[in-house]
C-alpha cells in the first residue's frame, strides 16, 4: 500500500463530515497534530439538522447499520460508544408495505426473520431465506477485508484467488438472479434487492457483489441513536476534541499553498494560513479537485447516483400502523428503476421510505406530536434538469397524498416542516444535486473507484463518499481510515484483523473466516 512520504506530524483535514471526522480520529489516534476545517458552523456534513417549532429534524441519513464501525473508530482515541453514543437496535428493523396490502416486518434475528417469513409465504420460502443469509454471511466475509476496508493502489491487486472464491460465490451475476435462486416471493424479492436504490443501480442490472448491502440491514441489524442522528457526528466531534483536534467552524478552505509536489499551507478565506505536513481532503470529489488544480485523466466519465426528494413533516401521535422505519413498495418494480436510473425520468409507481424517528426518541418532537420524514428517490440534475424550486411542493403533495392513500391516514392531518430537492442538494455544492454522489457502477467500485492517493500532490489524502470505498455512513467512516492509513500505514494494533458481527473488527478466531 501506498502512503504518504516525508514528515507527517501536522495534518489538515478539509471537511468535518463523517469521513473527516473518521480521518481526524484515525489520525489523533496516532498520535499526529491535527486540525479540521470546516465551512459549516458545526460537524456532520451530510448529516444535516433542521429544528422548526420544537421539532429536531435530521435532514440527511435515517438508516444507521453497523455501529461496529463507529465503536472502532472511537476506540482509537480511546473512547467508548456506550459513553458518547447510546443506540438502541430496531427490532423489527423495519416494516415493509406491499401494494396488495400485505405488510412484513423484517428482523436481523435470523430465527425470528424465519418465522415472520413462513408465516408469510410459507415454508420453502423459509428454508430459501435461512439459505440466502448464509450466502450473505459468505459473501459480506469475502468483501470486507479484501475489497471494502482496504486501500488498493491497482486494479491488478485485487486479482488472485480471493476474487476467483467470489467469482465462484457467485458475486459476478445479476442481483436480482442470485436471490431468486433462494426466493421466488417477488415481494420478499424486492426486501433484499432494493439497496441497491442508493447506489444508483437497478437490482436487474446490479451484480450480486453489492447485496453486501443486504447484510447490513438483514444480518447486522438497523441502529438509532438517541437524540436523532445528528448525534453520531456530536460524538464524533466531541471524542476528537477531547483527543486533541483543534476544530475551526465557519471557515472555508480557498487555496493550498505549496513547495514543489507537497502542500505545504491551506488558505483559508478569512485569510489565515494554516501549516500542515499533509492534508486530508473529504469535501465533495470536484471540489477536493479543484484544490488540487483539476481532476485526474479517466478514459470514462464519472456518472452521479439518483438523487432524493425528502419531506419533513409533523403529524398527531395517533398515526398507526407504521413503526421507525416503512418502506412502501408499488407496484411497480423494474420498471420503476429503469424510470428513476435509466429513464430519466420521475417514477411512475414510486417505491417509498417512510421514517418516524419519534417511535424510538420522543424527544425528537412536542408532546403529542410526531416527526416523520418521507425519502422519495428522484433523478439527479443531470438526468433530469427540473426545476425543482417549482415542481417541488407540487410533487411533494402528490407523494404525501400516494402515503396517505397507502397507509389510510387524512393529508389534512399532517404539516410539512421542510422540504429537500435536488435543487438544494446542489446549492449545498453536491454533484448533480444528489447525496449519493457516484453510482457504484462496476467502473466506479472498488479499484475502479477514484482513487483517495491523487497523483497532483504528494501529501493530499481524499476520503468521502465519492472516493473509496462509496456511499452511506459505514463507508464514510471506512473512507476517513482509509485515507488516515495512507498517512499512517496501517496500525500495527489493526493488522491480521477482519470483520466480524457488524462491522467490527476481531482477531480471525474469534469469529472469522479463514
Amino acid at each position: 500500500m501506498r502512503t504518504v512520504g516525508g514528515s507527517t506530524d501536522r495534518i489538515v483535514v478539509i471537511g468535518a463530515g463523517l469521513s473527516g471526522l473518521s480521518a481526524a480520529l484515525h489520525l489523533a489516534g496516532q498520535g499526529r497534530e491535527v486540525i479540521v476545517v470546516e465551512r459549516c458552523d458545526g460537524p456532520g456534513g451530510r448529516v444535516g439538522r433542521r429544528d422548526v417549532g420544537g421539532y429536531l429534524t435530521d435532514t440527511g441519513p435515517s438508516w444507521l447499520t453497523m455501529p461496529g464501525i463507529i465503536e472502532d473508530t472511537l476506540a482509537t482515541v480511546g473512547a467508548s460508544m456506550d459513553d458518547r453514543l447510546p443506540m438502541v437496535r430496531l427490532d423489527p428493523a423495519y416494516r415493509a408495505h406491499f401494494a396488495d396490502g400485505t405488510v412484513l416486518d423484517v428482523h436481523a434475528d435470523e430465527d425470528a426473520m424465519a418465522e415472520e417469513i413462513r408465516g408469510f409465504a410459507g415454508p420453502r420460502e423459509e428454508a430459501g431465506f435461512r439459505r440466502l443469509r448464509h450466502w450473505l454471511v459468505q459473501l459480506y466475509e469475502a468483501e470486507f477485508e479484501r475489497f471494502i476496508a482496504a486501500n488498493v493502489d491497482s486494479p491488478l491487486r485485487v486479482l488472485g484467488p480471493r476474487l476467483v472464491h467470489l467469482t465462484l460465490m457467485g458475486g459476478f451475476i445479476r442481483w436480482d438472479r442470485l436471490v431468486a435462486r433462494y426466493i421466488r416471493d417477488e415481494r420478499l424479492q424486492r426486501i433484499f434487492t432494493y439497496p441497491t436504490l442508493f447506489g444508483g443501480l437497478a437490482p436487474h442490472r446490479a451484480f450480486a457483489i453489492y447485496a453486501v448491502a443486504a447484510y447490513m440491514d438483514i444480518v447486522g441489524g438497523v441502529f438509532f441513536p438517541y437524540g436523532g442522528m445528528r448525534a453520531l457526528p456530536d460524538a464524533l466531534a466531541g471524542a476528537a476534541a477531547d483527543a486533541g483536534v483543534s476544530f475551526r467552524y465557519a471557515t472555508t478552505v480557498v487555496s493550498l499553498e505549496r513547495r514543489g509536489g507537497r502542500v505545504t499551507a491551506v488558505r483559508t478565506e478569512e485569510g489565515e494560513r494554516i501549516a500542515c505536513d499533509a492534508i486530508v481532503i473529504s469535501c465533495e470529489l470536484p471540489a477536493a479537485y479543484r484544490l488540487l488544480g483539476g481532476p485526474p485523466h479517466r478514459v470514462l466519465s464519472l456518472r452521479p447516483a439518483s438523487s432524493v426528494i425528502t419531506l419533513h413533516m409533523a403529524a398527531p401521535s395517533t398515526w398507526a400502523g407504521t413503526l421507525h422505519h416503512n418502506l412502501l413498495f408499488g407496484q411497480a418494480w423494474e420498471s420503476g428503476y429503469d424510470d428513476l436510473t435509466s429513464g430519466r425520468r420521475l417514477m411512475r409507481d414510486p417505491s417509498l421510505l417512510l421514517t418516524r424517528p419519534t417511535a424510538t426518541d420522543r424527544s425528537l418532537a412536542p408532546p403529542g406530536r410526531q416527526l416523520l420524514s418521507l425519502l422519495v428517490p428522484v433523478p439527479n440534475l443531470a438526468d433530469l434538469p427540473v426545476d425543482w424550486n417549482d415542481l417541488g411542493p407540487e410533487y411533494a403533495r402528490r407523494m404525501l397524498d400516494i402515503v396517505a392513500g397507502r397507509l389510510g391516514f387524512a393529508p389534512s392531518t399532517v404539516d410539512l416542516l421542510h422540504l429537500t430537492t435536488p435543487a438544494d442538494w446542489q446549492g449545498q455544492g453536491l454533484v448533480a444535486g444528489t447525496p449519493f454522489s457516484l453510482a457504484h457502477s462496476l467502473p466506479q467500485t472498488g479499484p475502479f473507484r477514484p482513487t483517495n492517493l491523487p497523483r497532483s500532490a504528494d501529501n493530499a489524502v481524499l476520503a468521502g463518499c465519492g472516493t473509496v470505498p462509496g456511499v452511506g455512513i459505514p463507508a464514510a467512516l471506512l473512507s476517513g481510515r482509509l485515507a488516515a492509513d495512507r498517512v499512517t500505514g496501517v496500525p500495527r494494533e489493526r493488522r491480521g484483523l477482519i470483520a466480524g458481527p457488524g462491522g467490527r473488527l476481531v482477531a480471525p478466531s474469534a469469529g472469522g473466516r479463514r
